[in-house]
């Protein structure tokens, strides 16, 4: 099976930019970032790997997350990597997972800090939906994956449409709050103001890394003293 990476310079992108067709009000947003040839040639790219590998998540789930959290709307942006590569798990929304699957181990980690840091009971199932409709963006960097092959797709250029969502986001919006866990996400907001906004950073929740500090890094908590601080509404985790 070939990665879809590899058919880059093969794929005719002319006419593939309708492939990006975001939610009117994150269209407007990001008008400029959607117009660039790279990100046509990716359409191309991911037209042609849908119809020839199996691809996560499926393609009407791919831009989910704006779908849930509108523009004006978000007030947390947590940034995860790439979906997961497994049957059924991915969903368009990072670290979460549909009903009524059960949570994988970075996302049981992040419930675990959750019930350490708040006191909120575990859900039973890895759905982080009600956490989007709040304004809790789940944006990964990477928004497809081919099936049984983590990171597959992290050359394909996704990061800098990813990349314009943070910057777009820093640059016009003012009192969000930015999850960054473990080093992939920590250098994709290195760009943030923290003058603007509050930057929360921790090891990434994984059983490889979360005990060399995101347990115990109460980012929960955190968020939500800082949003009731100026003015708005805690996120209900």
């Amino acid at each position: 099976m070939k990665r879809a990476g590899d058919r880059v310079a093969t794929v005719d992108s002319e006419n593939r930019s309708d492939w990006f067709q975001l939610p009117p009000d994150w269209q407007e947003a990001l008008d400029d970032p959607l117009a660039r040839p790279e990100m046509r040639q990716l359409g191309g790219v991911l037209t042609q790997a849908y119809q020839d590998d199996q691809i996560y998540p499926p393609q009407r789930s791919v831009f989910r997350a704006f779908e849930l959290t509108p523009w004006t709307r978000v007030r947390v942006v947590m940034v995860g990597q790439d979906p997961y590569h497994g049957p059924g798990q991915a969903e368009g929304l990072a670290f979460s997972v549909p009903q009524p699957l059960p949570p994988p181990p970075s996302l049981r980690n992040i419930l675990k800090e959750l019930q350490s840091d708040t006191g909120t009971t575990v859900l039973s199932d890895g759905c982080l939906e009600p956490w989007a409709r709040q304004g809790v963006l789940l944006l990964n960097q990477v928004l497809t994956v081919l099936a049984g092959q983590a990171a597959s797709h992290s050359g394909l250029g996704w990061q800098g449409f990813t990349g314009q969502v943070l910057e777009s986001l820093n640059r016009t919006r003012d009192g969000l709050v930015f999850l960054l866990w473990g080093k992939p996400a920590q250098r994709a907001g290195r760009g943030l103001d923290p003058d603007r906004h509050l930057i929360l950073t921790a090891p990434h929740p994984s059983p490889l890394s979360a005990y060399r500090g995101f347990f115990g890094s109460r980012p929960f908590s955190a968020c939500n003293t800082y949003l009731v601080g100026r003015g708005g509404q805690p996120i209900r985790w």
